[in-house]
């Protein structure tokens, strides 16, 4: 089994030594940081981390500017922040960020645990299905390479493939690609895009993108949470920079609309949710 890469970052000593021992006691691996600045150094001289447990307030680099970094070399790593000075803006804007979910300090160490099995169960959960994906797209490869000759010679139609900007999807081969360079992506997130795509410069609801992409039907609560994590790592894949997207378009209290053009978007303020 993989080791379980932890990184905590937190200036108060007594919480931080604390907390590491307690994640070394579940079997995973633990670095400790005292400043943005360390785990920042941690982050270039180490192999990515599975996981990061991020004190919000910092002296010097704080966690968002960390988070920001971290999301930036590896998309994938699940981050969990910690304040004792919570507010609902700082939420948002941690969630914006790429966070998985935001604790109030002081919190109880089985609700961190709780939420750190949580977070890497999902992380699992993603890697198998693009492990799947791979193997998949590797056995077609590998048919497509040994198939007769004479087969090979006729002519065939040409592939089903929505181009959009830099990005183009091919509905045949279930490959996506952002200036000619092939993007990895589950499932989930092929289909929903391959349904943004269809409807482009159209604006799509949560529910709309739910139905399309997964086949049921959801409250407009439960489809908002559902499509707002795909959305997050989609633009974290697709985009030059998520955080200020130029194809995945939030709508501000309707959806999300995949834009042909930057100028496309009707509400510039509101894209970068």
């Amino acid at each position: 089994m993989t080791e379980i890469r932890v990184l905590v970052v937190d200036d108060e000593a007594a919480e931080r030594i604390t907390l590491g021992e307690v994640l070394r006691l579940e079997g995973y691996r633990v670095i400790l940081a005292s400043s943005g600045e360390e785990a920042l150094a941690f982050t270039q001289k180490e192999p990515a981390f599975d996981l990061v447990i991020l004190d919000l307030r910092l002296p010097g680099v704080d966690g968002i500017q960390v988070l920001e970094t971290i999301h930036k070399a590896n998309p994938e790593t699940v981050a969990i922040l910690l304040t004792g000075y919570g507010t609902l803006e700082t939420a948002i804007q941690a969630m914006r960020k790429g966070a998985y979910d935001y604790l109030l300090k002081p919190c109880p160490v089985e609700e961190i645990l709780a939420t750190v099995r949580r977070g890497l169960t999902e992380l699992d959960k993603d890697r198998h299905r693009r492990n799947l994906v791979e193997q998949l797209q590797s056995t077609v490869r590998e048919l497509m390479e040994t198939e007769d000759e004479t087969i090979d010679s006729e002519p065939t139609p040409e592939s089903n493939t929505l181009k959009v900007g830099e990005v183009t999807l091919d509905q045949s081969k279930h490959l996506v690609t952002v200036q000619g360079k092939r993007v990895d992506l589950t499932p989930t997130e092929f289909r929903l895009l391959e349904c943004m795509m269809k409807q482009v410069d159209q604006v799509c609801t949560p529910q709309e993108l739910v139905h399309c992409a997964q086949g049921y039907e959801a409250d407009a609560w439960g489809a908002r949470s559902i499509v707002r994590v795909h959305i997050r790592r989609l633009r974290s894949k697709l985009e030059p920079d998520p955080s200020h997207p130029r194809y995945i378009i939030n709508v501000r209290g309707v959806g999300y609309m995949f834009a042909s053009k930057p100028e496309q978007a009707p509400d510039k303020a509101a894209s970068k949710k």
